[in-house]
């Protein structure tokens, strides 16, 4: 996962490694580096398998559960540019520069965070993936850093995706980016909702063809039991005959 500065966050950690990285930083100023993996896969990465830039968190609360797993509740800080790291036990510590926050000056960053708020909130009005929720708490964040974060972090994108708005560091840049891959959601939403529409009316169309057919065939079953039925002057008639009646009787 890719963890962006300003949001708090659960993470679950199982690597013996990490766990004690975890151990450390609450012992110290409870300070981590995040970085995402390139590969999920690979389970003692080194260097190359880890992505330069990620985020300074600061460790909350630490909890280990009965399977000896811990659940490590860290809220984002600052983005950060790995420049080295060295081993210390069986984890590392990480040399980083700080990527400092910029500021869209004037009125332009207010327009911005307006339309990027808006954009998201038909997003999740359409998709019912976000909780309603999540609206009401964005409607009161000033920021447009953090208000671009928080909403990136709601955004359900592979690792290549995310970790590219993380490093983007261009706050404006940054601010387009989501509102592009929000207008993305948005159109795949629409596509997948006019494919469901196209099925069900396929299915009920077949589901009345159906019906019709077993309609028809249970008409057709009782033409075809009155035709057997034999006719009631028919069978009089030929009782007529075989009794031998007079001709003033049978008249």
């Amino acid at each position: 996962m890719v963890v962006y500065p300003h949001g708090v966050h659960p993470l679950f950690v199982g690597t013996p490694s990490s766990i004690e990285a975890l151990d450390s930083a609450m012992s110290g100023d409870k300070q981590i580096l995040l970085l995402a993996k390139r590969d999920a896969e690979v389970d003692t990465p080194g260097r190359a398998d880890l992505f330069e830039v990620g985020t300074i968190a600061t460790v909350l609360q630490l909890l280990k559960l009965p399977d000896g797993t811990v659940k490590a509740l860290v809220e984002g800080g600052s983005r950060a540019r790995l420049t080295g790291f060295e081993p210390q036990g069986s984890y590392f510590v990480a040399d980083v520069d700080l990527i400092p926050e910029p500021v869209i000056e004037g009125h332009e960053g207010e327009a911005l965070a307006r339309t990027l708020l808006s954009q998201f909130e038909q997003f999740v009005q359409q998709s019912k993936k976000v909780p309603q929720e999540i609206i009401a708490s964005l409607s009161s964040i000033d920021d447009p850093a953090r208000l671009t974060d928080t909403i990136a972090a709601q955004m359900s994108r592979n690792i290549a995706n995310k970790q590219t708005v993380l490093e983007t560091s261009d706050l404006k840049e940054r601010m387009d980016l989501i509102l592009a891959v929000i207008d993305d959601e948005i159109e795949v939403y629409q596509m997948e909702k006019g494919i469901r529409g196209r099925v069900k009316k396929q299915m009920e169309k077949s589901q009345r063809e159906y019906y019709l057919n077993e309609q028809m065939k249970a008409i057709q079953k009782e033409l075809g039991d009155l035709e057997e039925t034999p006719n009631e002057i028919d069978a009089l008639r030929d009782q007529i005959e075989k009794n031998g009646l007079s001709k003033r009787a049978a008249s």
